[in-house]
């Protein structure tokens, strides 16, 4: 435990205007990876636009590691089909984190993250001081498909023992 920053917990909340993958439709879920990690939601059926409400914890060791989003359809008798993916940068996170803001009002807005080349958000993401905790809230735009966004949360959870950011 004395390895770990902490754990990040990742509250994928839907996915938006997916791709279609079936016939009419698609039976999506979505898969987080980080490093050896690999998480993944429950699947949806027949829905592009899913509403998973799934909550991810990632124990973070390596904060220079990427995290991986990839959304796929769900196939019984072949290998399931990928509907794009998108990477989760966590670094603007993390330097909110190392303020170490506790006398802010919550509600308050730290800091905002821009869309841009180097990342896959959709829009501006806002990182917010949230009931004594750092949240933020992110719509990613899927890469490598024709259409496609999945709206998710970040949180840090502090844990006892670990060596902190």
């Amino acid at each position: 435990m004395e390895h770990l920053l902490g754990l990040l917990r990742i509250h994928v909340l839907r996915g938006v205007n997916l791709a279609i993958r079936d016939i009419r439709s698609s039976d999506p879920y979505a898969v987080i990876r980080m490093g050896k990690h690999k998480l993944k939601t429950r699947v949806v059926k027949r829905n592009l636009n899913p509403e998973w409400n799934d909550d991810l914890t990632l124990s973070i060791a390596d904060p220079s590691l990427s995290i991986k989003l990839m959304v796929y359809d769900k196939d019984n008798f072949s290998l399931d089909d990928k509907m794009g993916d998108a990477e989760i940068h966590i670094a603007p996170f993390l330097d909110t984190l190392r303020m170490r803001l506790d006398d802010v009002p919550s509600g308050t807005v730290i800091t905002r993250v821009k869309p841009g080349r180097d990342n896959c958000l959709a829009e501006e993401s806002c990182i917010v001081w949230r009931d004594g905790k750092v949240v933020q809230d992110m719509v990613l735009r899927l890469r490598n498909v024709e259409h496609g966004e999945v709206e998710l949360q970040l949180e840090w959870i502090d844990i006892p023992g670990s060596r902190g950011l």
